[in-house]
């Protein structure tokens, strides 16, 4: 039976069969873009040892990769409204595979680096528009919401997979592995998408906006590369100032061309919202604090404490177990009650993980090392849902989409700035106690952007009440 030929007796033209379909097409995507994030981090000091990479190198193998999916987010879902969600995931799914395929390939870290930046291409166009797609699958609001609980469930299992699976394939088969994994995943969904999901496009796409467009990429690539760089140059020179002076540029030319656009990039005025404003503040906070807690415990558990990869990935099942039991409980907390107390407890368990974390050494007995990694997956698993909600309450239903992709890429910043800072702050040092003696600075701001989840929790839901039953 062709998908021309399914039956459609569903709202939306779909039968039941083939929307489930659908869904399973669209998670696979999820799991794969959101897996490739905390997948390699444990394969960090392996592409170290075999590509003799720098610390700079292995800040770059993770933010060439998030730092090109918080940059071009919106564009892939304005130009999968305009041309065809089916069409751009399909290409999505391409450049992804071709892109994990290099990886695995890269002889060099600099070949790394650009064959992340290629996955990361093709991961922009999976994320929003996957999500776009579950959407117009499921019409109805109750079956929707299902429906998108259940695609976001999947990004909290694939951040608990990654590590494990990261570890076990960098074990058995080396780190390239990881990679390869993704390719076959990656050519069952292109074929499935030609045959199950159906084309959509919007009533009315937004214009693209290529100036918006590169000018977010200049702001943020120019901080990222001058925090990254640092270490190697120092703070004084033109190699490091000459970026950040460009970003401070784009920062200023974005306020004074976008709220002359007809259909922007970035919708300025969303900002005036004390909720949405503080809601992407958070989720850089929450992002930046846990990408570093990831970036520097892989290098704790393996190379201060010489455990192998997939016992390094097994002592971080609670964050990502307690992120996917947690979420979906929180989610409904928060339409029954409101974000406020979700984000304090966020907040709380960020930053006392933080100030727990400054205790961690060279021969701190692993239950305490686990117990102590549980603390972040509760705030994981607190932050993400009161993070949504706080960005879309309040705004019309045609901004809801738009300012819930502005949420996404605050996130994304957030991870890319979190490993270029914390790389950044333990410098070069790799072994011993002199690696967590450097590792406190990192801590120590983990403690301040979970003291400022906390405040900005309290300050921005404070007039908040709570839904009614």
């Amino acid at each position: 039976m062709t998908a021309q030929t399914l039956p459609r007796t569903a709202p939306g033209g779909l039968s039941p069969r083939r929307r489930r379909l659908v869904l399973a097409i669209c998670c696979a995507s999820i799991v794969v873009v959101v897996m490739d994030i905390s997948i390699v981090n444990v394969a960090l000091p392996a592409i170290r040892h075999d590509l003799h990479a720098s610390l700079s190198g292995l800040q770059w193998t993770v933010d060439a990769y998030t730092l090109v999916l918080a940059s071009f987010l919106l564009l892939a879902g304005s130009t999968a409204d305009r041309i065809g969600r089916r069409r751009v995931f399909q290409v999505g799914l391409a450049v992804f595979g071709a892109g994990s395929l290099l990886c695995g390939l890269a002889p060099t870290i600099g070949t790394l680096v650009a064959a992340r930046a290629l996955q990361a291409v093709g991961g922009t166009m999976l994320n929003p528009v996957a999500m776009a797609i579950v959407a117009t699958t499921y019409p109805e609001r109750a079956e929707r919401a299902r429906a998108i609980g259940v695609f976001g469930a999947m990004s909290g299992v694939a951040l608990a997979l990654g590590p494990i699976l990261g570890g076990a394939l960098v074990d058995g088969f080396g780190w390239r592995a990881i990679f390869w994994v993704n390719v076959p995943i990656v050519v069952v969904a292109i074929v499935a998408a030609a045959r199950f999901v159906p084309e959509s496009r919007a009533d009315r796409a937004r214009r693209f906006d290529p100036v918006g467009q590169a000018l977010v990429a200049v702001v943020l690539s120019g901080v990222v590369f001058s925090i990254i760089e640092s270490e190697r140059w120092g703070w004084g020179s033109p190699v490091v100032l000459g970026p950040l002076a460009l970003a401070v540029v784009g920062v200023l030319a974005i306020g004074w061309y976008e709220p002359r656009r007809t259909d922007p990039l970035l919708e300025l005025p969303l900002f005036r919202s004390v909720p949405f404003s503080s809601a992407i503040v958070m989720a850089v906070f929450a992002l930046c604090g846990f990408s570093a807690f990831l970036f520097v415990t892989t290098l704790y558990l393996q190379n201060v404490r010489g455990l192998p990869a997939l016992t390094a990935g097994l002592c971080l099942l609670p964050v990502g177990l307690l992120t996917v039991l947690l979420s979906p409980v929180t989610g409904r907390f928060v339409g029954r009650r409101g974000p406020r107390v979700p984000l304090v407890v966020a907040g709380a368990a960020l930053a006392l993980g933080g100030a727990v974390s400054l205790g961690l050494g060279p021969t701190t007995t692993l239950p305490v090392v686990v117990a102590t990694f549980a603390l972040f997956g509760i705030a994981q698993g607190t932050v993400n849902p009161p993070i949504t909600n706080s960005a879309v309450a309040g705004m019309p239903p045609a901004m809801a989409g738009l300012a819930a992709s502005v949420a996404s890429t605050g996130r994304q910043t957030g991870m890319t700035l979190g490993v270029a800072v914390a790389g950044t702050i333990v410098g070069s040092t790799s072994t011993g106690a002199a690696f967590t003696t450097a590792e406190h600075g990192v801590w120590w701001l983990v403690v301040a952007l979970g003291a400022g989840i906390l405040v900005l929790g309290l300050l921005s839901t404070r007039r908040a009440r709570p839904a009614q039953r």
